[in-house]
């Protein structure tokens, strides 16, 4: 099993590598997003592009920051030596959330797969605002390690949109499933996959109590 060290350096490689990508596909291969929006068929609102590809920016750009942020918050040199910074960095993770779900509270209506992809975003928004809040409760009330567990509940879903795509992809390609219907399972699939995830590096990374 991982030790807490190779498991944090891991989560960095995957979490920079992610944001190069994230920043690389949104901003420079596809900008106008013309392959993600082709699949956007059946919409029961009118979608305005100019408006939509705005807010996905702004949407993507604090993503990035809510998992920079958070990566680096979890280092256990950055809490021991840098008690103000981690504190200030915090609350750098917290509004991105906040940001990124407002963002995809806008786009939700739109979701590939219609109604029910929406309703999954919705909720998917309100649990991760939910297990963020805790989080910060438990902070504040000097509950150090029950924060940790509640910051990496929350930090798990910095990964949602890696993880519907991811599979989406399989389930297109390697299933045959269309798209639409491989996005919907994607969505609805990521919300349990991400809090088991987060409940067994809760168990077995960081069971033990943070060093003061």
């Amino acid at each position: 099993m991982f030790t807490s060290k190779q498991a944090y350096r891991l989560m960095l490689v995957v979490t920079i590598g992610f944001i190069l990508y994230a920043v690389y596909f949104n901003f420079i291969h596809d900008p106008q997003a013309a392959a993600f929006l082709s699949h956007k068929t059946n919409q029961t609102r009118a979608l305005s592009t100019a408006v939509w590809l705005k807010v996905m920016y702004i949407h993507v750009g604090f993503a990035c920051i809510a998992m920079l942020a958070g990566a680096v918050n979890f280092s256990g040199r950055v809490l021991r030596q840098y008690r103000r910074f981690h504190r200030i960095n915090g609350y750098i993770y917290l509004l991105a959330v906040l940001i990124v779900d407002l963002t995809s509270g806008y786009m939700a209506p739109y979701a590939t797969g219609g109604k029910a992809t929406s309703m999954a975003f919705n909720f998917l928004n309100i649990l991760w605002i939910f297990l963020t809040v805790v989080a910060l409760v438990k902070i504040k009330k000097k509950q150090i390690h029950s924060h940790r567990k509640w910051m990496v509940r929350s930090y798990a879903f910095c990964f949602t949109n890696m993880l519907i795509h991811l599979l989406t992809f399989v389930l297109n390609n390697c299933f045959g499933l269309d798209y639409a219907t491989s996005y919907t399972i994607g969505v609805y699939s990521t919300i349990p996959l991400l809090l088991l995830a987060a409940e067994l590096v809760i168990r077995t990374v960081y069971k033990t109590p943070v060093r003061q």
